[in-house]
């Protein structure tokens, strides 16, 4: 008790809060975790997990059980090579292309499926694609631990910084590192680090307006995107009568008292399952500096209604029924403002519904990723009349009997 009153006391005297984020120089690298330097001084962690997409054998003591798992290997149906005749060991003879003659060919997907007909490994696939998944304030890439373990696991190539400030990214003691401008240049070089051929934008709550960002510069680059409660299509300016407004000594005085707001409006249940989630993710655990800062710099005019609707890109919208941050209203909204977009509700999630229910969560995900838009169909162009003195006969154009005697009298 006295410890914390004095780390408050102490805070007062120095402007520095007592838990500040661990500066990035005195942090060790783990396992799926990088530093990048997008600015001199300003280092990002990532969390960047590259899955292995070699074909190795699964069941080197034989066949695998029948009724465990089953190997699907889907390769190109499409290859009309000659083929030709090679006798195997015991007399029988195959049928073999010509490109396999110097080369066996791995299979282009192989994809292994359990008892209960659920995807549990792709393996040699999604090697042209990268998720990226964008936290939002307070939060760290911790939130998305469920979404990163399942979907590397799968066979994609994951990506989640942490934001300057959060998590084990370095803290600038300036507030004008924490604009929506400072951080979406951020967010900006993670992405042009790490894009593949097709990338696919994950954000919650405001790391939604840094993928609508991206969406918005990259059409061409990103595939499709993921916002999970990121409110109504509006310029971002920030509110004159908030609390974060106070000095960052009294945010800093009451953070048990926005923690606790946060754990009763962020989640529908407020048990102890949801306060180790907070634990266990590293969420809203930043400092009274970062916090006033992020929330008062968060002003960007042009994201508005306008912009928005010419954001092309596939878009799924994921609410949680229960979120006392965004209303469904504003999620309605941006759904009807977007080119292409879904809107899907969870009832059992609130604000932090990739955290209260991630196998749900999970599940749309990765339906949407394997859901492809149909080509548009070209219109039929119609048949134009032909002139008065042209004849046409089987596709031929030819001068007509009149125009060939005006031709004459010339």
């Amino acid at each position: 008790m006295w410890a914390g009153v004095m780390e408050r006391i102490i805070y007062c005297l120095t402007g520095r809060s007592a838990n500040v984020v661990v500066p990035i120089e005195t942090s060790e690298p783990a396992d799926g975790f990088e530093f990048v330097e997008v600015k001199p001084g300003r280092v990002i962690r990532v969390r960047h997990i590259i899955p292995d997409r070699q074909v190795v054998d699964d069941y080197p003591n034989g066949d695998p059980d029948p009724n465990s798992t089953v190997e699907v290997e889907l390769s190109d149906c499409n290859n009309t090579a000659p083929q030709e005749s090679k006798a195997s060991p015991d007399g029988l003879v195959v049928q073999q292309p010509q490109a396999m003659q110097r080369r066996r060919r791995k299979p282009k997907r192989t994809v292994v499926i359990d008892c209960e007909r659920k995807i549990t490994c792709c393996k040699g696939t999604h090697s042209d694609v990268a998720l990226f998944f964008i936290h939002g304030v307070g939060g760290s890439l911790d939130i998305w631990g469920s979404q990163l373990d399942f979907f590397s696991h799968l066979g994609y190539e994951v990506v989640a910084p942490d934001l300057a400030g959060h998590g084990a990214s370095s803290v600038p003691q300036v507030s004008a590192a924490y604009t929506f401008y400072a951080l979406a240049e951020d967010v900006r070089a993670i992405f042009k680090r790490y894009a593949r051929k097709r990338n696919i934008l994950v954000g919650h709550s405001y790391g939604v307006s840094f993928c609508t960002f991206l969406a918005h510069e990259y059409p061409d680059e990103v595939h499709k995107m993921v916002m999970i409660n990121g409110g109504g299509p509006t310029a971002l300016e920030p509110s004159i009568c908030s609390i974060f407004n106070l000095p960052a000594c009294v945010l800093h005085c009451m953070s048990p008292c926005l923690s606790w707001s946060f754990l009763k409006a962020g989640f529908a249940h407020q048990g102890a399952k949801e306060k180790q989630l907070l634990k266990e993710s590293n969420a809203f655990n930043v400092s009274s500096f970062v916090l006033r800062a992020m929330m008062s710099g968060q002003y960007w005019p042009e994201g508005d209604e306008v912009y928005h609707a010419e954001i092309t890109v596939p878009t799924l919208l994921v609410h949680g029924m229960y979120d006392k941050f965004v209303p469904v209203e504003e999620d309605q909204r941006m759904a009807e403002i977007l080119l292409l977009a879904f809107l899907k509700i969870i009832n059992e999630g609130s604000h932090m519904v990739m955290m209260e229910c991630p196998e749900t969560v999970n599940t749309l995900l990765h339906e949407f990723f394997l859901w492809q838009p149909d080509a548009p169909r070209k219109p039929k162009q119609e048949a134009k009349p032909a002139p008065d003195n042209v004849s046409v006969s089987n596709g031929d154009t030819k001068p007509s009997s009149e125009t060939k005697s005006k031709i004459k009298n010339k």
